[in-house]
């Protein structure tokens, strides 16, 4: 039946042309050329690898004396470090490394539960300090990249897309809202660690997964608090899930 389509079409494309021909005349080179259009050029999007090298310096191991493992990213050029609230909520002295094994004591510059995002301050930072860039809004079906600490093996990456957007969670710490859903693996240890977009660009801050097994494994289902909720433009996003 294709073959037979394929037939069909290149007699009626050969048929237009001779009609074509004989109307209008023979067309010349020159002709040809003003009507054909300049084509394009695209830009290359970049790949995973070269997010992660790009971002990663960013990025920032969290661990706290009572226990609690996590991740941040290094949010301004004063070192400010953006991280999930449940990272830090249980007290304790906080243990920021860097990408290039500075480590460092950090204070809470700010914390709010509402959002489950918190803001460290370290005592010492690396040279040169990178921050990421903070970007804008998640659309459904784009490409993210998650960096994150998750089950304490720093400095994984891992690739997917945003499975959704405006989403709400329930956690142990109560239920958040206006998250963004997203489908690249992360796991205890993840929690504050930065979505990426396709351009490595910081749209949220991973808090939380779908837990339909109630043992803390990866089901599929991420969320993350957008970025400009986590800087303080408010919005906290019904799926079962921990706190990461």
């Amino acid at each position: 039946m294709l073959i037979v389509a394929g037939a069909l079409v290149a007699v009626l494309v050969l048929v237009v042309g001779v009609l074509a021909f004989r109307l209008g005349g023979a067309t010349t080179a020159a002709d040809a050329a003003k009507h054909t259009p300049t084509p394009t050029p695209t830009a290359t999007a970049p790949t995973v690898s070269q997010l992660y090298r790009l971002v990663g310096p960013s990025v920032v191991v969290i661990e706290t004396t009572t226990g609690e493992l996590g991740t941040g990213v290094v949010a301004t050029s004063d070192g400010t470090i953006l991280t999930a609230n449940h990272v830090i909520s249980g007290g304790g002295a906080i243990d920021v490394t860097f990408s290039d094994r500075t480590t460092a004591l950090a204070s809470v510059v700010s914390s709010d539960p509402k959002t489950d995002i918190a803001a460290l301050m370290p005592n010492k930072l690396p040279e040169p300090l990178v921050p990421a860039t903070l970007g804008g809004g998640a659309s459904v079906g784009a490409p993210v990249v998650a960096i994150g600490n998750p089950l304490g093996l720093a400095y994984s990456v891992s690739s997917g897309v945003v499975s959704g957007t405006d989403r709400e969670a329930d956690t142990d710490q109560g239920k958040f809202d206006g998250l963004i859903q997203f489908d690249a693996s992360v796991n205890p240890g993840s929690s504050g660690g930065p979505l990426l977009d396709g351009s490595g660009d910081v749209i949220g801050i991973v808090v939380s997964i779908a837990d339909p097994g109630h043992d803390g494994a990866w089901a599929g289902v991420g969320f993350a608090v957008p970025i400009g909720a986590a800087l303080g433009g408010g919005g906290s996003g019904t799926l079962q899930g921990p706190q990461i």
